[in-house]
């Protein structure tokens, strides 16, 4: 498969919570498609199923099929909302499990954050491999340690898979890590400000 240069996300903990609304987490989504992010992860570690199904659905429909969605660790509520892949972690349901769930056509990614974990999902069923964290990151209580350029070109040289970059990643140094060998860079934080704008701001830098 091919990725995008930005793997855009929606982390739904990035909203206080008088603004944890599903207006405001909608409204977000869309303004990064607007800015040209054509493949967005929606992550909730704070919410409710009931609540983060009614988010999904909201913006697939909101987003139609011009931008392709993946969901963070729940292969089901994949499914229920009719995204098109599903992420999982070291901690979350395993990749045959998640594959068994989603089916043979759906985007499967896995999280890695040592090059033991990444050929491990390497020889598995994922589509594309996440590796991590490159730089210092906020967006994990408890983040792996940090793995930097080298650990990227070491990924690269481990697996012929799609490489996604994750962990701190700028504007400043997105360039730096695609040069090393990913093929995207996974954005949280810097997304936050001026979600339309920085987006396309990452885009031209990563032509």
């Amino acid at each position: 498969m091919n990725l995008p240069k930005l793997y855009a996300m929606v982390d739904v903990a990035c909203f206080a919570p008088p603004l944890r609304t599903a207006a405001a987490i909608v409204d977000y989504a869309r303004d990064l498609a607007s800015g040209g992010a054509t493949l967005i992860q929606y992550r909730s570690k704070v919410g409710t199923t009931r609540e983060m199904l009614s988010h999904a659905r909201e913006i697939r429909r909101v987003l139609g099929d011009g931008v392709t969605l993946i969901m963070n660790d729940r292969a089901d509520l994949c499914l229920a909302a009719a995204f098109d892949g599903v992420h999982v972690g070291q901690d979350d349901l395993s990749p045959e499990g998640a594959r068994a769930v989603i089916g043979p056509d759906r985007i499967l990614g896995v999280s890695t954050h040592n090059l033991e974990q990444l050929q491990q999902a390497d020889a598995g069923p994922a589509d594309y491999i996440a590796f991590g964290p490159v730089f210092a990151t906020s967006s994990k209580r408890n983040p792996d340690p940090v793995v930097g350029l080298d650990g990227i070109r070491a990924a690269r040289a481990a697996t012929r898979k799609p490489l996604v970059a994750i962990g701190g990643i700028t504007r400043a140094n997105a360039r730096s890590v695609i040069d090393a060998g990913a093929g995207s860079v996974a954005v949280i934080g810097e997304l936050l400000s001026s979600p339309a704008k920085v987006t396309e701001e990452f885009l031209r830098l990563l032509v």
